[in-house]
C-alpha cells in the first residue's frame, strides 16, 4: 500500500482518522479501481497509493466525488451499483456503533501487507476451520519469509469457491502434501466439476428410434492421403 498504517502524523487529528478508518475505506478504493479504472486518472491513482494520512488533494477529491456511484438500499442489505454493475453487496446493520466486516473483501490489501494479518481488525474472530491453521504453519514452516503471503493467496481462493468447497481442497491437498495456491485452486475446480448427466429417454417416445452409428475412424484416413499426396 506504500503507507505506514498510522500515516505520518498518527497523533493530528488527521492521522487519528486515518488510523481509525483505512480498514474500511481502501478496500473500497481498491474495488472502485478495479471495477471503474477509467474513473481514475494516473494523478488520482497515484495519491490513492502513497496517501500517508495526510489526505487527497482538493482537486483530487473533487474528481472522485464527480463519479456517481448508485447506492441500493433494502430492508436487509445495501448494494454498490457503477453504470449497469453490481460492484458491492453489503449486510444491513441496524444496531448501534456495530461494524460488519467481510474478511475475503480485505485479502487483496493484506497480500500486499502480509505483516498485518495477524492484526487487521476485518479478521478477527474469523472461525476458519482447523485445517487451514495447520496450512499456515506449514506454509510458514517451508518459507518463513514469504509463507503468510503464501497463505493470504490461498485464503484469496474464496473469492471464487465457497467455504466448504476451499475447506475440501485444503483438506485433500494437506494429504497429499500439495499445498500451493495454484495446486488448491486446481483441486478445488476439479472437485467442483458435476460429473454428465444421462439423457433419458423417458417421456420421449419420438426420440427411441433414433439410432447413431458408431463412428468410422479410418474415414479420418483420407486426410493422411491429402497431405502425402
Amino acid at each position: 500500500m506504500g503507507m505506514s498504517i498510522r500515516g505520518i502524523d498518527p497523533q493530528s487529528e488527521v492521522g487519528r482518522h486515518f488510523h481509525v478508518s483505512i480498514w474500511e475505506w481502501r478496500p473500497l478504493v481498491d474495488l472502485t479501481m478495479a471495477v471503474c479504472p477509467e474513473r481514475f486518472p494516473p494523478d488520482l491513482r497515484e495519491a490513492l497509493q502513497y496517501n500517508e494520512g495526510a489526505g487527497l488533494s482538493r482537486a483530487a477529491s473533487c474528481r472522485a466525488v464527480a463519479s456517481k456511484l448508485i447506492v441500493v438500499a433494502t430492508v436487509d442489505e445495501v448494494r454498490l451499483v457503477f453504470e449497469d454493475r453490481l460492484v458491492a453487496r453489503h449486510r444491513r446493520c441496524w444496531g448501534r456503533e456495530r461494524t460488519f466486516f467481510d474478511p475475503v473483501h480485505y485479502l487483496a490489501l493484506l497480500e500486499r501487507k502480509p505483516g498485518g494479518f495477524d492484526h487487521a481488525r476485518p479478521l478477527e474472530d474469523w472461525p476458519l476451520p482447523e485445517c487451514f491453521i495447520l496450512l499456515r504453519r506449514r506454509l510458514e514452516a517451508d518459507d518463513l519469509r514469504h509463507g503468510t503471503r503464501s497463505f493470504i493467496r490461498v485464503l484469496r481462493l474464496l473469492e471464487k469457491f465457497s467455504l466448504a468447497q476451499l475447506t475440501g481442497a485444503v483438506e485433500y491437498a494437506l494429504d497429499i502434501d500439495v499445498i500451493d495456491a495454484d495446486s488448491l485452486r486446481t483441486i478445488a475446480e476439479h472437485r467442483s466439476d458435476r460429473p454428465v448427466e444421462l439423457f433419458p429417454l423417458d417421456g420421449r417416445p419420438h426420440l427411441a428410434h433414433v439410432r447413431v452409428e458408431v463412428t468410422d475412424l479410418s474415414a479420418y484416413q483420407v486426410l493422411l492421403e491429402g497431405v502425402a499426396s
